[in-house]
């Protein structure tokens, strides 16, 4: 029976290309560069949409009505600011800590507060996916005041979602525009099926534990360099490369010593991520003319020389190439960008826990075993009688 199972089960690292669950959130065709939320193109949402609409709309199935939208845009708005005792935990936070840590810690911390695990009742479950969106943006606008000995800026009733971060995060309201673009980018960010922080979202939901350790658990899966972070790797590289003189033979350089190009390359995707072509056009808008920023006239050129080198290979740009040039124009921190992203996915995560409840079981894969067999004990004095 063993010799059997050893032959059935097929080893794939990473789980690479096998089904973990039956999904109706998002879908994609990397072949085609498609991205769908419930059904509808992520370039008609980008472009029609707001993010707090597309989060409805991922959590809940469909577009909300006008009514329920200005409901729970009004829910959200009143949720924004967070407890006194979260801000006065993460004022302990060490001030060279990583903000990802941070929100992690806070928003495990929610689950002091908020944690009920009725998870078979309707009303608190909206109830935690208010107060997880609402506050995840504040207490990663808060880390970033904090660390530098200020007080968190106080939520804008007044600015909407996107503009309300922004003004968080500097105390000063943001142009319309750059609020419009911002919220373009959380709303590209949102879902992307089952990712990395996803599946630990989901695998961690399945033990039917609160929301608050769900998206924990997702934001510490997150936080790790192969996930979210290429965006910030980006710029290091746009830094390094100087000039668009030097972008080929920097390119030449990295196919030479087979160096990772970073900002380029998918699981899923063998044609240019649309998220990317999104944003790149969203950089336009804001870099309006060559010339005004000299790394994205870089990212321009290294664009074009990588497709010019790997794009047969099915190697284009993915949605890390542009983002990170844009959150900097925006004012963003760089350590904040992998924060930002969580605080757009966890639309995405809370769309998967709450689908996730529907039909739940506890996942518990299998393992093909590639130890020893009846290994004698060895007390410790033969143990010691071994030679160095």
């Amino acid at each position: 029976m063993a010799s059997k199972m050893t032959t059935v089960c097929e080893y794939k690292p990473g789980l690479e290309g096998i089904p973990a669950a039956q999904s109706s959130i998002s879908y994609v065709d990397g072949q085609r560069g498609i991205l769908e939320y419930r059904g509808i193109g992520i370039e008609e949402l980008a472009q029609k949409s707001t993010f707090l609409e597309t989060a409805y709309l991922l959590i809940w199935g469909e577009l909300p009505t006008n009514e329920e939208l200005e409901a729970f845009k009004k829910e959200i708005l009143y949720h924004r600011r967070i407890k006194y005792r979260i801000k006065d935990m993460m004022k302990c936070f060490p001030e060279t800590g990583h903000p990802m840590d941070a929100l992690q810690a806070s928003a495990a911390a929610l689950g002091l507060f908020y944690s009920k695990r009725a998870l078979d009742d309707p009303d608190y479950i909206r109830r935690a996916v208010v107060r997880i969106l609402a506050k995840i943006p504040t207490m990663v606008a808060a880390f970033k005041q904090m660390r530098k000995g200020n007080e968190p800026v106080q939520p804008c009733d007044h600015l909407d979602y996107a503009a309300n971060f922004l003004y968080m995060l500097n105390e000063q309201e943001p142009d319309p525009i750059a609020a419009r673009l911002f919220d373009v980018c959380l709303m590209l960010h949102a879902e992307h099926t089952i990712n990395a922080s996803t599946f630990s979202a989901m695998v961690t939901a399945s033990t039917l534990t609160d929301p608050y350790a769900v998206v924990a658990s997702a934001v510490g899966t997150l936080a790790g360099p192969l996930h979210g972070g290429a965006n910030e790797e980006v710029l290091s590289m746009l830094e390094e490369i100087g000039s668009v003189d030097n972008v080929y033979p920097y390119v030449e350089e990295c196919l030479q010593h087979k160096r990772k190009i970073m900002g380029f390359g998918h699981r899923v995707y063998k044609v240019k991520d649309p998220r990317a072509k999104i944003l790149q056009s969203l950089a336009e808008q804001l870099f309006e003319q060559p010339g005004c920023d000299k790394y994205y006239d870089i990212a321009v050129e290294f664009e074009k020389a990588v497709e010019e080198k790997l794009g047969y290979k099915g190697i284009y740009a993915n949605v890390d190439f542009y983002s990170g040039l844009v959150y900097c124009k925006l004012g963003i921190p760089r350590d904040l960008f992998t924060p930002v992203f969580a605080i757009a996915r966890v639309a995405g995560w809370l769309a998967h826990w709450k689908e996730q409840l529907e039909e739940n079981r506890i996942y518990r894969p299998t393992q093909i075993y590639t130890g020893s067999h009846g290994v004698s004990y060895k007390t410790m004095a033969e143990r010691d009688s071994y030679p160095c």
